[in-house]
């Protein structure tokens, strides 16, 4: 069990690994905004008053990283942050119109990209059943987490 438990994790890496630099390749390729901003871009555009500790949250990285991540974005003029208003110790993240330009641009490379990688892979039955084990795994590893 435990190699093939290995097996699972090298594949489970290396395809993550191969997946996250196609895309990133290809959105660059495509003049638009790099996959790691464009996973901020997606999280401020569907999260409500969303503040830097929601985009961590959401992408699974340290607050100090998102606040890197976000402040690179308000200096490209992609993200502005205004006072939260029930809480002054914090900021809200919100889409400039500059933003949300890029993220539908980005959006429409990605869309393509991840069709590309998956819809032409798995039939849409595999791919909701992949969706759904990647869904449990990542609910199961959220409670084990230290």
């Amino acid at each position: 069990m435990s190699a093939e438990l290995r097996r699972v994790f090298d594949d489970l890496v290396r395809f993550e690994t191969d997946l996250w630099n196609g895309v990133d390749a290809r959105l660059k390729a495509a003049g638009a905004v790099p996959l790691g901003s464009l996973n901020v871009l997606q999280v401020v555009a569907r999260t409500e008053a969303c503040r830097v500790n929601e985009v961590a949250d959401a992408l699974s990285i340290t607050i100090g990283g998102a606040s890197q991540a976000v402040d690179r974005l308000v200096a490209r003029e992609l993200l502005a942050r205004r006072p939260n208003p029930g809480d002054r110790r914090s900021s809200i993240v919100e889409l400039t119109t500059a933003g949300t330009e890029a993220l539908a641009a980005a959006e429409t490379v990605f869309d393509a990209e991840l069709a590309r990688w998956f819809g032409e892979a798995l039939t849409g039955s595999a791919l909701r059943s992949f969706a759904r084990t990647l869904s449990t795994l990542r609910a199961f590893a959220g409670g084990h987490r230290d």
